[in-house]
């Protein structure tokens, strides 16, 4: 998937910087409290999707006597990072700016466009409408990139489960970028009509809110990759079934799998096998069940067979089990 997230990240970008550039003239022009948290916003977007290209970049970076199993985790780090920077960048600075604006309230001002008076209120419609029309493309981009990966599963599910963090970033950005627009036209909608110029710090403050769940959300998410997540369990299972079918292999004990990247996936399985089978047939089984894995899942990287009784297997979990129940 690395393709579709490529594509998603470019047009995200774009878009975003776009924006960014349209709510900052407006902020300037009309004073809008909630039109520079969006210009804010955006522009720490656009941070953030360069950021994420730069983690897909260095994790294509070929393994080494350092890092063995390669550098595919970088996508991981640099995705935890955005989501800091969105929560710092662009929640908090959102909720300032909104408490900020509650206190000392102000009214949009008008805008001076070539020494033409135009409606500040005007302007930051012009200028919301075409913030929602070019996140609303990035959206369906990354909303489409997404459909793809993620099969007949719910969204949810499909976003706890991907691997792919670059992905489902953008998406939950773009997905916010819209609720902030939404919020921002109805701040700056209500704040006209009602004349209350403090709507539009409430409206900053939404946004903000926004911004801060999403952020959390996704710090969860970037978390358990970057501490290492097992497969699929459907992968998993897949692994099972292909060992078992092995002339003579008596028990799977164990099977773990930990995703090294989005597309890299490390593969140790325990087998208790035939005691009468020569060294030479042992080989040539855990050659047959590496390239079968392989084949079967192009995403398995890497397979290491462990032999083993299946009664020492057991006690190795279960000392496992006691260590970590004494931690």
């Amino acid at each position: 998937m690395a393709h579709e997230s490529t594509s998603a990240i470019y047009t995200a970008a774009g878009a975003n910087l776009a924006i960014a550039a349209a709510k900052f003239v407006g902020a300037f022009l009309t004073g809008s409290s909630a039109m520079l948290a969006e210009g804010v916003h955006s522009l720490v977007d656009t941070a953030n999707q360069i950021l994420l290209l730069v983690g897909l970049k260095r994790a294509k970076k070929p393994a080494d006597a350092r890092h063995p199993f390669g550098y595919g985790r970088e996508v991981y780090f640099y995705a935890f990072i955005v989501a800091l920077f969105i929560f710092l960048g662009g929640g908090a600075f959102a909720i300032y700016e909104g408490i900020h604006k509650i206190g000392h309230p102000e009214p949009v001002e008008d805008a001076v466009i070539l020494g033409h008076h135009v409606s500040g209120f005007l302007v930051n419609l012009a200028i919301l409408g075409f913030a929602v029309m070019a996140e609303g493309y990035s959206c369906y981009v990354a909303l489409r990139s997404f459909w793809a990966e993620k099969g007949a599963r719910p969204p949810i599910t499909a976003i706890r489960r991907s691997k792919d963090p670059a992905l489902f970033t953008v998406l939950i950005e773009d997905v916010a970028a819209l609720l902030g627009l939404t919020i921002a036209l109805a701040g700056v909608v209500l704040a006209e009509v009602l004349d209350m110029p403090v709507l539009d710090g409430w409206s900053s403050i939404g946004i903000g809110l926004v911004l801060v769940g999403m952020a959390i959300f996704l710090m969860v998410e970037t978390h358990g990759l970057l501490v290492g997540e097992a497969a699929d369990p459907d992968i998993v299972a897949a692994i099972r079934e292909v060992a078992r079918a092995e002339p003579g292999v008596h028990h799977v004990n164990e099977v773990l799998t930990q995703h090294l990247g989005p597309d890299d996936i490390l593969v140790n399985v325990s087998l208790d096998m035939d005691d009468d089978l020569s060294a030479g047939e042992v080989e040539r089984m855990v050659e047959r069940l590496d390239r079968a894995l392989k084949e079967r899942h192009a995403k398995v990287r890497r397979v290491f067979v462990e032999i083993q009784s299946r009664a020492a297997a057991e006690a190795q979990v279960r000392a496992v089990q006691q260590a970590g129940a004494r931690a």
